[in-house]
């Protein structure tokens, strides 16, 4: 099992943390080697991460899920998937919050991925690194993304080339999300 317990300062105010933090297309902006896939009627939606664990690159395909509380300045995903050959499945869970800090903001971040499968001894190995590495690049497009002035609402576009390094691909997959909750929330749908 794969621990993860990360706390981000972020020197901006509190909603406009959430809302960087809250909004799918966002999130996936700020990690490499991510992208979003298909929506599903549930409210859930196909993701990939491509991860590298020192020489070998792992591509991992999901089902996840995220439960947002605005009021509460909290969320959860939960994700299901496998890698591409299928050797590897896996569970994950986490949950996120938005806490004041004076007149900036923390991001906290704590979650457990559980592994079942050939690869799960090499990932288990170099996950420290790895989540080490994400976190880092993560923290730092976070704060840039959230320094700058909040987009106006647009309408859906199509979807973007395929983005080639973890963090496009994670940003590319929480900006489809949103979008894709957005257009569903204004159309009279539940996101």
């Amino acid at each position: 099992m794969i621990s993860i317990t990360e706390t981000i300062a972020v020197p901006r105010p509190r909603e406009r943390v959430w809302e960087v933090i809250s909004s799918p297309a966002d999130v996936v902006s700020c990690i490499a080697g991510a992208e979003l896939g298909e929506a599903h009627e549930d409210g859930s939606f196909d993701g990939t991460l491509m991860v590298k664990f020192g020489a070998v690159r792992v591509r991992f395909g999901a089902r996840v899920h995220l439960d947002l509380d605005e009021a509460e300045f909290e969320g959860r995903l939960t994700a299901r998937g496998k890698d591409g050959q299928a050797a590897t499945r896996f569970t994950a869970d986490a949950s996120f919050r938005v806490i004041e800090d004076g007149s900036a903001s923390k991001v906290v971040m704590d979650g457990e991925i559980q592994l079942t499968g050939k690869l799960t001894s090499l990932i288990e190995a170099g996950a420290g690194v790895v989540v080490s590495r994400m976190t880092r690049d993560f923290s730092a497009r976070l704060i840039e993304l959230c320094a700058a002035p909040a987009a106006p609402a647009a309408p859906v576009a199509p979807a973007p080339t395929r983005p080639t390094t973890l963090t496009a691909r994670i940003r590319a997959l929480w900006a489809a999300l949103w979008r894709w909750r957005s257009e569903r929330s204004s159309q009279g749908g539940t996101a």
